[in-house]
């Protein structure tokens, strides 16, 4: 008989692992709260295909982006999907952005980032990404775009082909261990399955605590906000203008990206949101911003990076400053030229009881219960590659 495996979140990650647990042999049930996949972090990204610049070589992160990255386009390729390698340049705008250059360079080649090169030359820069300006770049030529939605129902149309069942509308409220097999309620009814798979994403430590999991790692979600680079004007940037990211943050600061669709867009920023799917400083959740005041880890968090949260702020509220931002690498770049805001992501950010935001994947065992306590980008890049690491390396043994 077919092992019986749920798994909760319809984003990429959750599809990714139920597609992988069909075409094994599992009968596979997916339970997503809202009325379509791909409805929050997979479906408000920038659609970036991650080449693995920036990630501790030998971390998680690192290992299955890069091997996420291929099977990503080997699946866009096989289902006729938009992929586009438009390239990335990380930008140093002065001397002191060098040191950090050079890291950036110095893991991009530990994790075998396909085709780098450092650009020194200023000439070369301006071939590369005619209105930008800096000192230095590393170039990754390989890096792409791509239509995540799209590819989360791409994935969804082979979990349902191999028998598999995607339940919308279907919010989990309690999750109980019985004789080795797991009893999940929802608000529509009940489900009892061999294992249980939850990537939840912005709800994530909420599930974890429903199977009595440690309360850390908890979510703080955060904001980013994206500027649309108006049609006559996006020529101004030709792939991905990228900036140094500061090493204590784990955001890479507002960019420029063109999207898989040719639209161009400045952002995002990182803005602690005021609700789980907080998209708009309007969404306020009394329950989630309670939730992350009274954390352990919310003064030491803020007393590191008030600074920086004060200045993610004001470049949200004040369009002026959104502009500078993005005017230190495309100084032609006019306040009017950002013709729209173009929505918001939320990330689901872990961060520990001492402040610490977690950097790499994180993924807790609780008997047959499995669940993915940290997945940010690049999870997208990564997604199927996580689901085949979850299945081998978690889901593979019989359960207990």
């Amino acid at each position: 008989m077919a092992e019986q495996i749920g798994v909760i979140g319809g984003g990429i990650v959750g599809i990714a692992l139920a597609r992988e647990l069909t075409a094994a042999g599992a009968e596979v049930t997916v339970l997503e709260k809202e009325g379509r996949l791909a409805q929050h972090q997979t479906g408000h990204n920038s659609g970036v295909v991650h080449a693995g610049l920036y990630y501790a070589p030998g971390s998680l992160k690192a290992t299955l982006c890069a091997e996420g990255r291929e099977l990503l386009r080997a699946l866009c390729a096989d289902r006729s999907l938009p992929y586009r390698a438009v390239g990335k340049l990380v930008v140093a705008v002065d001397g002191s952005e060098l040191t950090a250059l050079a890291e950036i360079e110095r893991r991009a080649r530990a994790n075998g980032v396909p085709d780098l090169a450092r650009v020194d030359d200023v000439g070369r820069l301006r071939e590369l990404e005619p209105h930008v300006v800096g000192v230095a770049a590393v170039h990754s030529p390989q890096t792409a775009v791509v239509d995540y939605a799209a590819i989360t129902e791409a994935m969804a149309q082979d979990v349902r082909a191999a028998g598999g069942r995607i339940l919308l509308h279907t919010t989990v409220t309690g999750i109980r261990l019985e004789n080795g097999r797991v009893r999940v309620v929802t608000e529509t009814g009940e489900h009892v399955f061999d294992r249980l798979v939850a990537a939840a994403g912005l709800q994530s430590d909420l599930i974890a605590r429903l199977v009595g999991a440690d309360a850390a790692p908890r979510i703080l979600p955060f904001r980013g906000e994206y500027w649309q680079l108006a049609p006559q004007r996006s020529g101004l940037v030709r792939g991905m203008i990228y900036p140094v990211p500061d090493p204590r943050f784990p955001f890479l600061g507002v960019h420029f990206t063109r999207g898989v669709y040719d639209d161009v867009h400045v952002g995002p920023n990182a803005v602690p949101a005021l609700a789980r799917e907080g998209y708009r400083w309007r969404d306020v959740s009394l329950r989630d911003t309670l939730g992350s005041l009274r954390w352990p880890g919310a003064m030491p968090l803020a007393r590191r990076h008030w600074r920086m949260g004060a200045d993610e702020i004001s470049a949200s509220l004040i369009k002026a400053r959104y502009v500078e931002k993005a005017r230190r690498f495309v100084p032609e770049l006019r306040s009017d030229d950002l013709s729209r805001k173009t929505g918001a992501g939320v990330r689901a950010q872990a961060w520990g009881r001492n402040g610490d935001l977690l950097d790499d994947f994180a993924i807790d065992q609780v008997g047959p219960v499995t669940v993915l306590r940290n997945a940010p980008s690049p999870a997208a890049t990564s997604s199927l590659a996580i689901a085949r690491f979850v299945h081998a390396h978690h889901l593979a043994a019989p359960a207990r």
